[in-house]
């Protein structure tokens, strides 16, 4: 079979590369060959390859260097050095520097063809354990609610008691506050966690589709309908259904909701026939639902079936003292994903960080850290790469006072408006002003060496 697999050859001795190439795509792997180590890692940058297969001595570079940075822009791509007989002691360097095996010249096929094999065979196989990792951590355990406040520890140990039951439970808390980390958390801590949780939002789905969503239809039960398809409860059968925006939902589909929960059964749209599932119902809301219910907007009877248990998550600024850790999370996770060097907040930065008020909660802090970790050139986060806009204000509060541009002002008055004041905030210093406006240092530089009109 062939193993459909990218390998980039990097040797300045042509002949060898075509024989090379002739061989290994007789076994199915794509080959593209190279003749410098400049050309071979311009290439890899750019394309990626499953495995590398480089010279140990190349005219521009030695393979030990090309070895080096292909496992700083991949690590992991399996490399296989190519070696004479008197630089056999190097390749084993190579060996201990990351590197797969090396095949001596001159080119055996058998051994060209077994090695680069195995070599293939364990990046697939990392590859396939590196997914299963991820995988595997997106079934949240408690770590996955992130924080030692008081508020915090309570809403832990509040499921740690109730996740080995049936029990329904109503999340409620604030927008970015975690109601569906918490959710996952009750799942994956329940005896129901080797079956799967199912999620829906109410407020993200037309009225019009959410009771098929949930309930499913048969052939024909409406224009489109072409054939039949299991709803969310059905397919949470076993698991857990979560219920994202419950107070969304509208009064008619309440009542079948309703009906759901005290019976256990529900027909298909379109059918006669109950179908019966066992399913734990976990719901979430932002609002108030007692305001809902006392509005006629949502039913009390229901709310007393999904609210066995409450749950309520505390907004991030009644727990600040729980940022650090937050931020040191989001630092490992995004810094290892955007590939940057990011490891330490300055300082200053904290100290924003922890005086902000976090109207959108712990999705804001998420957010403001992706955006400040893929701006920040170095391993520091700075005080003016981070950016935190309250909803419905016009002032980014982290960057100083808000800078006023009457309609009909020139844009290049406007324009030096916005560049002066950003200097202003930043003490004089171009390069962070630059950096604070998304522009180039040069381009601020080339603006203000222009001649005053």
């Amino acid at each position: 079979m062939p193993q459909r697999a990218d390998i980039l050859l990097v040797d300045d001795e042509e002949a060898l590369c075509t024989a090379a190439e002739k061989i290994l795509a007789k076994e199915g792997y794509r080959v593209t060959s190279v003749n410098t180590a400049a050309d071979g890692l311009a290439k890899f940058e750019r394309d990626g390859a499953d495995l590398l297969i480089t010279d140990l001595m190349l005219p521009d570079l030695e393979g030990i260097q090309v070895l080096k940075r292909a496992k700083e822009l991949r690590p992991t791509v399996e490399v296989i050095i190519i070696t004479g007989h008197a630089t056999v002691e190097k390749a084993v360097e190579a060996m201990r520097l990351g590197a797969y095996d090396f095949i001596e010249k001159p080119l055996d096929r058998t051994a060209l063809v077994k090695t680069v094999s195995k070599a293939i065979e364990k990046q697939r196989l990392s590859e396939e354990n590196r997914q299963l990792r991820e995988e595997l951590s997106q079934h949240r355990g408690e770590d996955a609610l992130i924080g030692n406040s008081e508020g915090m520890v309570a809403v832990k140990k509040l499921i740690r008691q109730i996740a080995a039951t049936d029990v329904s439970v109503l999340v409620q808390g604030e927008s970015g506050s975690g109601k569906e980390v918490a959710s996952d958390v009750l799942h994956n801590l329940s005896l129901r966690r080797d079956k799967p949780i199912v999620k829906i939002s109410c407020a993200a789905i037309p009225e019009t589709l959410l009771e098929s969503e949930l309930f499913g239809y048969e052939r024909g039960a409406f224009t489109g309908a072409a054939g039949s398809k299991p709803g969310k409860f059905e397919l949470a059968d076993g698991g857990t259904l979560f219920l994202d925006e419950i107070a969304e939902m509208s009064p008619q589909l309440q009542a079948k909701l309703l009906r759901v929960l005290q019976d256990g059964q529900f027909q298909r749209l379109g059918s006669t026939k109950d179908i019966h599932v066992d399913v734990r119902v976990i719901s979430a809301t932002h609002v108030n639902i007692h305001e809902a219910i006392a509005e006629k907007k949502f039913r009390e009877d229901l709310y007393y079936r999904l609210n066995v248990v409450s749950l309520t998550l505390p907004p991030l600024r009644q727990r600040t003292e729980d940022i650090p850790l937050l931020v040191e999370h989001f630092l490992r996770k995004y810094a290892v994903r955007m590939r940057k060097d990011v490891r330490v907040v300055a300082p200053a930065a904290m100290e924003q960080l922890l005086s902000h008020t976090w109207p959108g909660n712990v999705r804001e802090l998420e957010n403001a850290m992706q955006r400040a970790i893929a701006v920040a050139p170095g391993d520091t986060i700075q005080s003016f790469q981070l950016v935190l806009l309250p909803p419905g204000s016009a002032t980014d509060q982290s960057l100083g006072p808000s800078v006023t541009i009457p309609i009909g002002l020139p844009m290049a008055e406007a324009e030096d408006r916005i560049i002066n004041a950003a200097l202003t905030h930043c003490g004089g210093d171009k390069e962070k002003a630059a950096k604070l406006l998304g522009i180039s240092s040069r381009t601020l530089y080339r603006r203000f060496s222009k001649p005053a009109s």
